[in-house]
């Protein structure tokens, strides 16, 4: 199965248009491949946005709007599973997106939440990005889309080398 990890980073509290992307691609119980963008989201960014992220509208100058960038990666989002840490947050921003900016992708796509798949393999702990990525040791520069999306598929993997059968957690999100 191939898995398309990623992450986004939003400018407001709206979560309705994203300011930077990290995907990751797990093919064959490997990272295989990774992505990673700035957004312009044409849209004002909020004070905490900016302070937790590090991105400002000084930072997206000269970046992709969402529809030039969804160019560039729309095959790569269409190839496999869609894994987020908290994928409903991701895939909605995702979908919100798409809506923007009328863009007709799929009606419905497969997802994979991290977080629905901890709870259930490991009960009791925290299932944080960052309690998860020091349960497991892996490096986390934290609210930054290409650590983030990196760290999920190292989540996912180690999941995986567990033993723990994915397919019992993936479910079907509504892109319209």
């Amino acid at each position: 199965m191939r898995y398309i990890v990623f992450d986004v980073e939003t400018p407001n509290r709206y979560n309705n248009r994203m300011s930077a992307i990290g995907i990751s691609v797990i093919e064959d119980g490997r990272i295989t491949d990774e992505f990673f963008s700035l957004v312009d989201p044409e849209q004002p960014f909020d004070w905490f946005n900016t302070k937790l992220t590090g991105i400002s509208a000084e930072s997206v100058s000269g970046a992709p709007t969402f529809p030039a960038l969804w160019e560039r990666i729309e095959p790569l989002m269409s190839s496999g599973v869609l894994v987020a840490h908290n994928a409903g947050f991701d895939i909605g921003v995702l979908r919100h997106c798409l809506q923007a900016y009328d863009i007709a992708w799929q009606p419905s796509v497969k997802g994979l939440c991290t977080v629905v798949m901890g709870r259930n393999l490991l009960p009791g702990i925290s299932h944080k990005l960052n309690d998860m990525c020091e349960f497991y040791h892996i490096d986390l520069n934290h609210h930054r889309a290409d650590s983030d999306s990196h760290a999920c598929a190292e989540i996912l993997l180690r999941y995986l080398e567990s033993g723990a059968a994915p397919e019992k957690f993936i479910r079907t999100y509504t892109m319209l």
